[in-house]
């Protein structure tokens, strides 16, 4: 009789439990933050963040993230490429509008140039400082997971001042929901230029950018070790590679169509060493 009594009220704990989640499901969407880099010509890009906030139309106010690592998050800007991405966060809230996120960073970036030994700080004006706003306008449907791909253009966000030798971080950063976005990957190699055979070698750090079929500058990101390289978040649309490499011929590619939900692939890019 006890042992049918534990029984019934096991059931009725796991019934409860159930509709509990499901209520959940019925309410809250999954969200994570990606963030990868479109690179610029600097050998380490070192920023901290200090928070990640959303506001909802639900919430007018605005409400942390819970971070996928603890506060501050520190991170290269350009280790994020080929692939390679940071998950700021991956967490449940409420379904419904989310009209913007803002990214909160410290005063501990830093700026290391190639060929150099001694990082340079970055001033990061006040206005970064209490927030960088992201505009998303994305309705979340309950039960539902959402990526927002968080593309951080290094090339743009880092500028000179002067020649007082200071460099200002103004971040500018694309946001695109992965599923209705698509990808280009590729791997690029070059002629070599130390034989006179055909012979081909992987060429890292290699700038790959992203335009549009009217010529229209979108992103751009850097090849690895092996030559790969991976641009994430652009909208369905046709697009051009193009490659302008010293000691090569410039590259443009024939268009790519680009589909929500896919990865395509541009195949192996071969520079040509500039006929004398």
């Amino acid at each position: 009789m006890k042992k049918n009594m534990i029984l019934a009220l096991f059931t009725i704990f796991m019934v409860t439990l159930q509709s509990c989640q499901e209520e959940k499901n019925e309410d809250t969407a999954r969200v994570q933050l990606r963030l990868v880099d479109a690179s610029g010509d600097y050998d380490e890009v070192n920023v901290e963040i200090i928070d990640i906030q959303y506001m909802s139309t639900e919430n007018q106010g605005w409400t942390s993230f819970t971070p996928a690592q603890e506060y501050p998050i520190k991170v290269d800007l350009t280790e994020l490429i080929a692939g390679n991405d940071l998950l700021l966060s991956d967490e449940i809230i409420p379904a419904g509008m989310i009209n913007q996120i803002r990214l909160v960073l410290s005063e501990n970036n830093t700026l290391l140039l190639k060929n150099t030994a001694e990082p340079i700080v970055l001033d990061t004006p006040s206005a970064q400082q209490s927030g960088l706003k992201l505009k998303l306008d994305a309705e979340l449907e309950a039960g539902f997971s959402y990526t927002f791909i968080l593309d951080w253009d290094v090339h743009k966000s880092i500028v000179k001042a002067g020649n007082s030798g200071k460099f200002i971080l103004k971040p500018t950063i694309r946001v695109n929901t992965l599923v209705n976005s698509g990808s280009i990957k590729g791997v690029v190699t070059g002629e070599s230029m130390s034989s006179e055979t055909a012979e081909t070698q992987p060429l890292g750090d290699v700038k790959v950018a992203v335009y549009t079929s009217e010529n229209e500058y979108i992103t751009e990101t850097a090849t690895d070790e092996k030559g790969a390289f991976l641009i994430q978040g652009l909208q369905p649309a046709k697009y051009m590679i193009m490659i302008d490499e010293l000691k090569y011929q410039p590259y443009t590619s024939e268009l790519i169509e680009v589909e929500a939900g896919l990865v395509k692939d541009a195949g192996s890019i071969l520079l040509k060493i500039p006929v004398n």
